[in-house]
């Protein structure tokens, strides 16, 4: 009887969960992205999945903008949008490249199109843009606005040449009252990085690529430790430009003044708070008019714990309100579960695989991990580095496949072990790479778990830092989009550049475990006029016939290489 009352109530709890709608409500089993993680409960479909939309076989054209900044100041007289007319397969309008006024036919090459003002019938913007071409800047003149805190709503109204072929996207940009005694970040909507200003920029915006920890601060009210502990970690970390205090909020708590009086810049930490609203608001009256705060940091990984949907959409709406000039970041800690529900809740996305030391053949909890059972600390990872580059690559792909506009993507590295999940912590090659990895895949921001950590991988994260927060570096990160480039070997090896008028930085990694002894050679894109400076790597590149090469490339290693380019017209 006990056993048929027990199989009774399981069957009850599996068909429970097989009827789980989207609303996050699961049950009361232990539980990480949606998957049974202790022993002795069954395994099952966890769901939540991203898929592509279905492709009927149609083209569609699917025309998006953005303001290029997600704010702009009093004071700034011009503004601009990006607009894409991408061809879709999922996204749109039916497009076929013909148009025609019934008497006269000719291919479908342009898009024409104005952007307005809601209700307003003078264009801002009055241009044309190519079929399939995306990212392309329009300037508009801001004096006619007034600053305000409200967004002013517009709309793109686009047509072929013969207007037989309409099109409308609606959009708005944000045109603040300026904050001189505080600070102010912008999100840079056509590349992905950061602006900031405050007080010690002189109130100009300048490029941030944030780097930096997560860092543990014992919470004294003594001004002198907590400079200490600022102090620490500027002078010794070379380059750490930026911190998530993990430090709880009182006024009393000086670390914000020492933060703020070394120009530290830092990510306030609202995770214990956010879900409630009332005690969100008071943290963020308190914090917002700092100089050195550049960003919220709400939720940590609400998909691993099926937070309900709506929780952190909520908290950014309420900071939004309380304080349009700082972005809201979140933490995914899931390969894939109800992505585009919990990326809805963060202006910035951060992801924090943590591949290195973990065991997949058994977690602690006695249970194997796959894709419907088990939490080994890295979810549906291969326990190796190109896990980095692997999740950020699904990040994008989910956000191409429900119609999103690409927000901005920080890496958390691993540089710890530990919590029985991490048998040892990364190498420093380890980590260099998963760090370069990242960065070829977008990254424009980076903050490590967590601080204090080894002071071999301090050394190492700071060697980095130094480098990649300074120019020249800086600009390629942050000014443009990294492209790919196939690099012949092992497949081990990755490869990406970045362009910046006369220039190219290219990455060359080798994530793998065995040194490449023959001399490997790098078909470039474009053509380069000679060597400028290889950053960071230490190696010896050439460039020989076009083409990059070096002798050998030493097993875990990664490299900056910036080259002259040739200047045609």
């Amino acid at each position: 009887m006990r056993l048929i009352t027990l199989i009774s109530g399981l069957l009850t709890l599996v068909a429970t969960v097989t009827a789980q709608d989207e609303t996050g409500d699961h049950p009361n089993w232990p539980r990480w992205c949606g998957k049974v993680y202790e022993s002795g409960y069954p395994s099952f479909e966890p769901g939540g999945h991203t898929t592509a939309p279905p492709d009927n076989g149609s083209t569609y054209l699917y025309v998006q903008f953005k303001p290029r900044y997600s704010i702009y100041l009093d004071g700034e007289t011009t503004a601009s949008f990006v607009v894409n007319a991408a061809l879709s397969p999922w996204y749109g309008g039916a497009w076929t490249n013909s148009t025609t006024d019934g008497t006269a036919t000719q291919p479908f090459t342009d898009l024409v199109f104005s952007i307005n003002v809601a209700g307003n019938n003078t264009p801002l913007v009055k241009s044309s843009i190519s079929i399939n071409e995306t990212g392309i800047e329009f300037e508009f003149d801001l004096s006619a606005f007034e600053p305000s805190l409200t967004p002013y709503d517009v709309v793109l109204s686009g047509s072929s040449v013969y207007e037989d072929h309409i099109d409308t996207a609606a959009s708005s940009f944000l045109y603040l009252p300026d904050n001189p005694s505080g600070s102010a970040t912008k999100i840079d909507n056509l590349n992905g990085g950061l602006l900031f200003k405050n007080a010690a920029t002189n109130n100009s915006f300048v490029p941030l690529l944030p780097y930096g920890y997560y860092g543990w601060y014992n919470g004294s009210t003594v001004p002198a430790e907590a400079d200490a502990f600022v102090h620490e970690y500027t002078s010794n970390g070379e380059g750490l430009n930026a911190i998530i205090a993990l430090a709880n909020y009182t006024d009393t708590n000086p670390v914000y003044d020492s933060m703020d009086e070394f120009g530290l810049h830092y990510m306030f930490d609202l995770r214990s708070s956010y879900k409630n609203l009332t005690e969100t608001e008071t943290r963020v009256n308190t914090i917002k008019g700092r100089s050195s705060l550049f960003a919220y940091w709400t939720a940590d990984e609400p998909d691993g714990q099926q937070v309900p949907f709506n929780t952190t959409p909520a908290a950014q709406s309420l900071i939004h309100t309380l304080d349009p000039y700082h972005p809201v970041a979140i933490t995914l800690n899931c390969q894939d579960f109800y992505f585009g529900a919990y990326a809805a809740g963060g202006d910035i996305l951060m992801a924090d695989p943590y591949p290195i030391g973990t065991s997949y053949a058994l977690s602690k909890w006695g249970t194997t991990c796959n894709a419907t059972l088990g939490d080994c600390g890295c979810d549906n990872c291969a326990g190796t580095v190109q896990d980095v580059p692997s999740r950020l690559d699904d990040l994008a792909m989910y956000e191409s496949w429900l119609g999103r506009w690409p927000l901005p993507r920080f890496f958390n590295p691993q540089v710890f072990h530990g919590e029985d999940y991490w048998a040892r912590d990364p190498t420093p090659g380890e980590a260099r790479v998963m760090n370069a990895l990242a960065f070829s895949r977008g990254a424009t921001g980076i903050f490590g778990w967590t601080w204090p950590s080894s002071d071999v991988l301090f050394a190492t994260h700071s060697e980095m830092a130094a480098v990649v927060t300074a120019s020249p570096v800086r600009e390629f990160l942050l000014g443009g989009k990294a492209e790919p480039l196939t690099v012949e070997g092992t497949e081990l090896l990755d490869a990406a550049y970045w362009v910046q008028g006369e220039r190219m930085m290219v990455s060359v990694v080798n994530g793998g475990y065995v040194d490449v002894n023959s001399t490997l050679a790098v078909e470039l894109p474009v053509a380069a006029t000679g060597f400028e400076a290889v950053p960071f790597g230490g190696l010896s590149w050439r460039l020989v016939s076009g083409r990059l090469t070096v002798d050998r490339l030493p097993a875990m290693s990664s490299s900056f290489i910036i080259l002259g380019l040739e200047v045609t017209g």
